[in-house]
């Protein structure tokens, strides 16, 4: 398995002198994680992500500050050039950029380029062609399962195949993009027949994201052993779910439109080679379980493709922001929870000839730990609506109500090196706009 390795970039001893770099909680300059990001008053382009700044990199490119494979694919929009180029000038752009950040010689051209993070717009980093959800949570999918199949909560082929469906890319919106309260079909156990109207039983879902970098040809898979030649990097994901619309129409093709309302990433990329210290064995399998199929077992990627990075959900109503209350922690957890690795979800995913371009996102599934204070959804949290949560005004919580505001937050860590972050996926629910297809403020 061919994984990015680490290097003098990733030293923590490195420090910056970009103001508040050093010691921050997501972007030190360890981390350098690439968005596309709108100036005040300017057009979207390339940045990167340090401390509380944003690096203009296709004002860098055109000042000649940057490695030219990379300047010459950061005159657009979108990063989809950057991250298709080879892990050679992507690890060459790293390099460079840790350097203009870290040696001070640089200061006087790099300085006039920085950006406060405050003033910008962060956009979506890439034109996503394909969006893909995995289920490789397998304590979510063990807890879903028990609501519904309390003595087979697994289905036979979870411990063979890396299950996943297919999403929808044109609703996947940035952090702090509001979702809109979604409307459809849902039937109560003892109804006759369906209703249609807003959703009531609204929830956020826990995942990481994964950037396709390099693409493979139509009819080629991807062996298992050069799938994590493929990642480009990683961002957090809410991959919001109305469970009960989801109750209504998921047999027998899978979710629908309680899932295509709405994505929210967080807009920054974690680079791959950014996360070269914080890679941990795969959690092995429990005893009775079976061994992954040859196409999706490789030594390397046990021995390395986890990530060792903690998981958090957050969430405030409206009046605890009203009163000055800090969110509510939901949940926390690990990453290593996943049953498979990022390298198998590729590598199945391309194994019978599927094309991935550079820009398609996977989603890992719902990420829930053992226990409850690590579950990834509140439809565990409650147990499916029947053990509500209490918030520090009193009020209490079996789904999302409109107001509130969801928050993930993530933080690789490992020992003798820098923590580095995965910045904000948050959004607010909105009322529904629409009912019945008709304006709801008409």
């Amino acid at each position: 398995m061919n994984f990015p390795q680490i290097d003098e970039t990733h030293d923590p001893a490195r420090s910056s002198w970009v103001e508040r770099a050093d010691g921050h909680s997501d972007f030190p300059v360890q981390n350098l994680p690439y968005g596309i990001f709108s100036p005040q008053g300017g057009a979207p382009r390339a940045g990167v992500a340090i401390g509380t700044m944003i690096f203009d990199l296709r004002a860098a490119a055109e000042a000649g500050l940057l490695p030219a494979p990379a300047a010459a694919v950061l005159d657009g929009t979108v990063l989809n050039p950057l991250m298709a180029l080879p892990s050679a000038d992507r690890v060459a752009l790293r390099r460079r950029l840790s350097e203009l950040f870290s040696d001070a010689r640089w200061r006087g051209a790099v300085e006039p380029l920085l950006h406060r993070a405050a003033d910008c717009v962060p956009h979506l980093p890439a034109a996503i062609g394909d969006y893909t959800d995995f289920y490789v949570g397998i304590h979510h999918a063990t807890n879903i399962g028990k609501l519904f199949r309390p003595d087979n909560p697994l289905l036979p082929n979870y411990k063979y195949v890396p299950i996943g469906y297919h999403g929808r890319a044109s609703s996947i919106r940035p952090s702090g993009v509001p979702v809109l309260r979604p409307q459809g079909q849902r039937k109560a156990p003892d109804a006759d027949m369906p209703e249609v109207g807003p959703s009531q039983r609204l929830d956020y879902e826990l995942e990481l994201g994964i950037w396709i970098g390099a693409g493979n040809a139509l009819g080629e898979p991807v062996p298992i052993g050069r799938a994590a030649e493929h990642i480009a990097g990683f961002c957090l994901l809410n991959d919001w779910s109305a469970r009960d619309f989801q109750a209504w129409e998921y047999v027998p093709l899978g979710p629908f439109l309680a899932k295509n309302f709405q994505t929210t990433i967080s807009p920054w990329i974690v680079t791959a080679e950014a996360m070269a210290p914080f890679r941990i064995a795969q959690p092995g399998r429990p005893e009775g379980d079976p061994r992954p199929l040859p196409y999706l077992w490789d030594e390397g990627d046990q021995a390395k493709g986890a990530l060792a990075i903690d998981l958090e959900v957050h969430l405030s109503s409206a009046r605890m922001r009203a009163e000055g209350l800090e969110p509510l922690r939901l949940s926390r957890g690990p990453a290593s929870s996943m049953y498979w690795t990022a390298q198998q979800i590729v590598a199945h995913h391309a194994s019978n000839g599927c094309n991935l371009n550079p820009g398609d996102l996977l989603g890992t599934g719902t990420l829930s730990a053992p226990k409850r204070d690590g579950y990834g959804s509140l439809m565990e949290l409650t147990e499916g609506g029947k053990r509500r949560i209490s918030l520090p005004t009193g009020e209490e919580r079996a789904f999302l109500e409109d107001g509130d505001e969801l928050a993930l937050k993530a933080v690789a860590r490992a020992d003798g090196y820098v923590p580095i972050g995965f910045g904000e996926c948050r959004a607010v629910i909105q009322p529904a706009r629409f009912l019945h297809g008709i304006r709801a403020d008409n």
